[in-house]
């Protein structure tokens, strides 16, 4: 196998330096390499250390939460971008929303912008999920249930006092479907009060969701 089909084989995956340094093995200079591939087209920077395989190269490329994965970590997909995955918000979501225990983060890549919201431990580590979208691409992602407490902890100036506001929060200002949200498991939402931020507005949204049932 030369060293293009190798990269190509790779193709569904994010290249690291490391990945493209173990296929370029052979070669005496693999960063000028590297750089050859760049400036031929075949290969794309999506940031400093990160690359993937342009169209010319391979018609397969890593979904963007795979990316999101890869480019600030540790993080999974959550907020606007979970939501809209399940199909709980109607809206198209064109950034892709992830958390992180690091410091927040934006960047903007060739590929489109990904931004990063912290969120403190023990917390964080609830909730998510390890899934496969295609072939050899598993994501990080939040649970709906988690991916909502994410989106009330991040929004500022979201503070619910009693079920009637959550109500109103959750079906008219996020416009999620009720059928959907009786579907959310409130008692696995309910064991991460003791450890989550905003905890009253979250049971409220708790008692909300209870109430539709």
């Amino acid at each position: 196998m030369n060293l293009l089909q190798s990269i190509r084989s790779h193709s569904n995956q994010p290249l690291t330096r490391q990945l493209l340094a173990s296929l370029l093995k052979d070669h005496k200079e693999p960063n000028h390499k590297i750089d050859e591939l760049l400036s031929a087209g075949l290969l794309e920077i999506v940031r400093d250390g990160l690359y993937m395989p342009t169209k010319k190269l391979s018609p397969f490329r890593p979904e963007p939460f795979l990316l999101a994965n890869h480019l600030f970590g540790p993080s999974y997909v959550s907020f606007d971008s979970a939501l809209s995955f399940y199909g709980l918000i109607p809206e198209r979501v064109y950034e892709v929303t992830s958390a992180t225990t690091k410091r927040a983060e934006r960047l903007i890549t060739s590929i489109g912008a990904f931004s990063f919201a912290r969120l403190p431990l023990p917390y964080y580590s609830f909730g998510i999920r390890n899934l496969k979208l295609g072939d050899e691409q598993h994501i990080l992602i939040a649970s709906p249930e988690k991916a909502l407490f994410d989106k009330v902890v991040t929004t500022i100036g979201v503070k619910l006092n009693s079920s009637k506001s959550a109500t109103e929060y959750l079906i008219e200002n996020l416009r999620i479907d009720e059928d959907d949200l009786q579907e959310l498991d409130t008692k696995v939402m309910e064991t991460w009060l003791g450890d989550a931020p905003k905890s009253k507005t979250l049971s409220m949204i708790i008692k909300s969701i209870k109430g539709l049932k």
